[in-house]
C-alpha cells in the first residue's frame, strides 16, 4: 500500500511516511545554488518566506493569483466573486510556518506540495512533523446564527462563502446550487488551529465543502470539531494525524474516507465523529458516511491522565439520526470506552435505528466489542466487504494520488 518512501507502521509513538513518486522531485529541498522548482511541473509557483526566488510569501497571495480577478478586486457577488480560471494548478510551499487562512474558490484542479527533506523525516506524532505548517488562531466566540463554525476554519475550500458555512440545527445551511474544486489536493502539510485548547470551543482546520479533495502524508490539529466536510463534498485521507477532543470529525457530506490515519486523543469530550446524515430530498445525490480504514485511535502524545483517561473516550455520536459511520480494521488503544457509540446528548437520550454505526476487525484494548452499544453493527467479513473505496464512492475516483499509494 504504501509507494516510494519509508513506511513505519508501529503503533506508537510512529506514523507511517510516504512520498509521492510524482512530486517527489519538485518536493525536496534543494542544494544551493539549484533553483527549488527544479524537478516541478512547468507553471509551477513558488511561495517562500526566506528564499528571494519565491514569488510569494504567503501561500494565500499564490492561491489569488490563479484567479481572473484578486479577490479584494473582485465584485463582492455570489457566484461572482474569484471568478476561477479552469486548468491545473501547482503549488510548492518552502519550509516555514504560514500564519493565515487558505481559502480556495476556484473550480480547477489545484495541488499543494510541502517541501521535504529526505533527510529529516520526522515520524512522531506530533503536530508538526513536517516542514510546512500552515494556522491560525481563530476560534467561535459567539453561537450561530452570529458566528458560524467554518469561519474558523484554516483550510477552506469551497466555491463560495454561502456554500462554506455549517449552520445549525440536524440539517445545516441552505443547500447551494453549485459545486466547487473539483481536484484539491495537498502533500506533507501540518494545518493547525493554535487557538484551541481545553475550554475554547469550535476551532475548525478544515472547511471542505461543494469540493473533491485528498490529503497525503499532513497533520490536522485542534481541539473541538478539527475536521469539516460540508455539503455535497468528498475527501480522501490518508498517512496523516489528526488530532482532536470533541466531535474532531463533523461533517454534512458525501464521503469522508480516511486510510491508515492515527487519530491522536487529546482528551475525551464528546465523540471522535459526529456527523450528520441527511436524505435524498434535502441534498439530492448524496451517498453520505465517513469510514476510517486500516487506522489506529490512541492517546495523543500531548494528552495527560486528566484530559484522556481508561475507556472515556467514544467511538462518535449522531449529529442527527441519519449519520453513518463505519471504522474497518482499526487499532484502539484504552482510551476508547467499551459502549463505543453514544446519543448526541440528554435531548436526544437514544440512537436511532435510521443511524448506521459499524465496525470491522477492531483490534487493541480498545477494539474489543463485546461491551457496544446494540444499535450498533458488528460487521462480518462477507459484509466488511460491501464498504470498499470503490463501492462506497460509486466507482475508482479520478481525483484521488493512487500512485501514491502504490507506488
Amino acid at each position: 500500500m504504501i509507494g516510494l518512501g519509508i513506511a513505519i507502521t508501529l503503533f506508537s509513538p510512529l506514523v507511517a511516511w510516504a512520498i509521492s513518486p510524482t512530486h517527489i522531485a519538485c518536493q525536496l529541498k534543494k542544494p544551493k545554488g539549484i533553483s527549488a522548482l527544479e524537478g516541478c511541473a512547468r507553471g509551477t509557483i513558488y511561495v517562500s518566506q526566506t528564499d528571494r526566488e519565491a514569488k510569494f510569501t504567503s501561500v494565500q497571495a499564490a492561491v489569488e493569483s490563479l484567479y481572473v480577478f484578486p479577490l479584494h478586486l473582485s465584485p463582492i457577488i455570489e457566484g461572482v466573486w474569484g471568478r476561477p480560471e479552469r486548468g491545473d494548478a501547482t503549488i510548492l510551499i518552502g519550509e516555514g510556518e504560514y500564519f493565515e487562512i487558505v481559502n480556495v474558490t476556484r473550480s480547477g484542479p489545484l495541488t499543494f506540495l510541502g517541501q521535504l527533506d529526505l533527510d529529516h523525516l520526522d515520524s512522531t506524532i506530533s503536530p508538526t512533523r513536517n516542514l510546512v505548517q500552515i494556522w491560525n488562531n481563530i476560534f467561535v466566540t459567539e453561537p450561530p446564527p452570529a458566528e458560524d463554525d467554518a469561519q474558523t476554519a484554516v483550510l477552506i475550500v469551497a466555491p463560495s462563502f454561502n456554500a462554506s458555512l455549517i449552520g445549525s440545527g440536524t440539517n445545516g445551511a441552505p443547500l447551494q446550487p453549485l459545486f466547487g474544486n473539483t481536484d484539491f489536493k495537498a502533500y506533507n502539510i501540518d494545518f493547525s488551529n493554535r487557538a484551541a485548547n481545553f475550554s475554547i470551543s469550535q476551532a475548525l482546520v478544515t472547511d471542505i465543502s461543494y469540493a473533491n479533495a485528498s490529503f497525503y502524508g499532513c497533520t490536522f490539529a485542534s481541539y473541538q470539531d478539527t475536521w469539516y466536510t460540508g455539503r455535497n463534498a468528498s475527501t480522501y485521507v490518508i498517512d496523516s494525524v489528526i488530532f482532536g477532543q470533541t466531535d474532531w470529525f463533523l461533517k454534512l457530506a458525501v464521503v469522508r474516507w480516511f486510510e491508515n490515519v492515527v487519530m491522536a486523543n487529546r482528551a475525551c469530550g464528546g465523540g471522535l465523529v459526529a456527523w450528520k446524515g441527511t436524505d435524498l430530498i434535502t441534498a439530492p445525490g448524496n451517498r453520505y458516511g465517513g469510514y476510517v480504514s486500516n487506522s489506529k485511535i490512541m492517546r495523543s502524545p500531548d494528552a495527560n491522565a486528566t484530559t484522556v483517561t481508561d475507556g472515556q473516550c467514544f467511538l462518535g455520536r449522531p449529529w442527527n439520526d441519519l449519520a453513518t459511520t463505519i471504522y474497518l480494521n482499526t487499532f484502539m488503544d484504552d482510551s476508547i470506552a467499551p459502549i463505543g457509540f453514544i446519543p448526541f446528548d440528554s435531548a436526544r437520550p437514544v440512537i436511532m435505528n435510521t443511524t448506521f454505526y459499524a465496525e470491522f476487525h477492531s483490534t487493541g484494548p480498545g477494539g474489543n466489542v463485546t461491551g457496544r452499544t446494540p444499535i450498533e453493527h458488528i460487521l462480518t467479513a462477507q459484509q466488511a466487504k460491501e464498504f470498499t473505496l470503490e463501492k462506497v464512492f460509486g466507482g475508482i475516483p479520478n481525483w484521488i494520488d493512487f500512485e501514491y499509494i502504490d507506488g
